[in-house]
């Protein structure tokens, strides 16, 4: 407080916040999803992926060992969110950034490159395993710090559409992904699919290494930006800020945990497609490229609503009728068997999750403080994907065959529907345009 002229207090208004450029932020953005493209390109050809390291006697047992490998990439997260997401909150965003795409891409490469379990026998499948650790090591450490920058670089009126950016990166680089596949599962007969087709599709992701670390080398560094709605810092330890943010902290990992279902189930639709509804691959690849275009727009269009509306209503209402919604569509998806109708019920499903993560992204963030925003944020997310992420697909596929019934995952993705629906009913409104930034006081 001050006197002013009358002797009368006055309170300061915060500091202005200067946004950096558009163009930094689109930087932060574009690493992301290239990172995404290449861990989510292995999913939708986990059954190439499959008959080239993984031979079996019948289909199913090559597609289970290709999912397990999947999912042996979700091990490493947590320790890559610790590591990573530390090294940003200490050191910064942007050499956080650089690690993890480093890493990311060196992976990719060795991936696409490692011969096939005919030419070199059980190194291949060995080779594989290792490069997924990577892989998952980097990207579990790539979450948190992207995401934070995005928050750290917007406007106060603009964090809920900057942060959404980085489920609509991951959007981006599902697209991508499916809209490579489908060209290449078009062109290409299903031997050479099999034989060298995937291969293309992971080397196209790995040409843009040089353009992304590139892109991530000239952005400025946001860790110590002034931010007029922080709360003040007591220099507490880590654990106790942790300790005392504990319920964003919980309520965080049961929405993250059961977004993660819904997400891989969603991203499992390009092989369930093919190996259970029998349809053809390009015709999958298609449906979900649709679908994930649908998230993008959604998930903007979640964040930008949030930043006017508050995050509460766009993370409530969406779940709400997603709970409603979930098993109709899968169950016409299921007895259709048809491009089209999977494609609108990818669209259906992906607006509705796009609607409400968009302002969820946000939410949580501005709600961490900022001295562990990256790292806890990061932990978080790595944790819930490394249980639900790496497990999802291998359970439904499981699920499936044992009961004989298609529509098993759309009951398991129901109930994870429903614990975060609580969860996020039980978040604390953290928007500006609701909660007004803290006030700067000089005594």
């Amino acid at each position: 407080m001050v006197d002013n002229a009358n002797g009368q207090a006055q309170s300061l208004a915060p500091p202005p916040h200067t946004p950096l450029p558009r163009r930094f932020v689109a930087a932060a953005t574009i690493g992301n999803a290239l990172e995404f493209y290449d861990f989510i390109t292995y999913a939708f050809f986990a059954i190439q992926i499959g008959h080239a390291f993984f031979p079996a006697h019948n289909a199913y047992g090559s597609l289970m060992l290709s999912l397990a490998t999947f999912g042996v990439g979700f091990i490493t997260r947590p320790i890559g969110a610790i590591v990573i997401g530390r090294y940003a909150d200490r050191v910064g965003r942007r050499p956080a950034m650089m690690a993890s795409f480093t890493l990311m891409g060196a992976a990719i490469v060795a991936l696409a490159l490692i011969p096939s379990y005919k030419q070199i026998g059980i190194a291949a499948p060995i080779l594989a395993v290792l490069a997924r650790l990577v892989q998952g090591f980097s990207l579990g450490g790539e979450v948190g710090p992207t995401t934070a920058y995005l928050l750290e670089s917007a406007p106060l009126n603009r964090r809920g559409l900057a942060v959404s950016w980085q489920g609509a990166s991951q959007a981006i680089a599902a697209m991508a992904a499916g809209l490579v596949g489908f060209t290449l599962s078009s062109v290409l007969s299903a031997g050479a699919l099999d034989a060298w087709g995937w291969r293309i599709a992971l080397l196209l992701g790995a040409s843009t290494l040089p353009v992304g670390l590139w892109i991530r080398r000239n952005l400025p560094e946001t860790l110590h930006a002034p931010d007029p709605t922080a709360k003040p810092d007591d220099g507490a330890a880590t654990w106790v800020l942790a300790r005392q943010n504990s319920r964003i902290i919980v309520l965080a990992l049961i929405v993250l945990c059961a977004g993660t279902i819904g997400t891989y189930t969603f991203g499992y639709l390009t092989t369930f497609a093919q190996h259970t509804l029998h349809m053809k691959p390009a015709a999958a690849f298609l449906a979900s490229s649709i679908g994930y275009f649908a998230s993008l727009v959604s998930g903007l269009a979640g964040g930008w609503l949030s930043d006017r509306f508050g995050r509460r209503p766009l993370m409530i209402w969406p779940g709400i009728v997603a709970v409603l919604a979930v098993i109709p569509v899968y169950d016409w998806i299921i007895h259709a068997r048809s491009a089209a109708v999977l494609a609108a019920g990818s669209v259906v499903l992906a607006t509705l999750g796009g609607l409400r993560g968009g302002a969820f992204y946000a939410a949580v963030t501005e709600s961490l403080p900022r001295r562990i925003r990256g790292g806890a944020f990061a932990i978080l997310y790595a944790s819930a994907v490394a249980v639900f992420g790496g497990t999802t697909q291998l359970v439904i596929t499981w699920l499936t065959q044992i009961t004989g019934n298609a529509m098993a995952m759309a009951w398991y993705v129901f109930a994870a529907l429903i614990a975060s629906q609580i969860a996020v009913m039980l978040i604390v409104e953290s928007a500006p345009v609701r909660v007004p930034p803290l006030a700067v006081t000089v005594a």
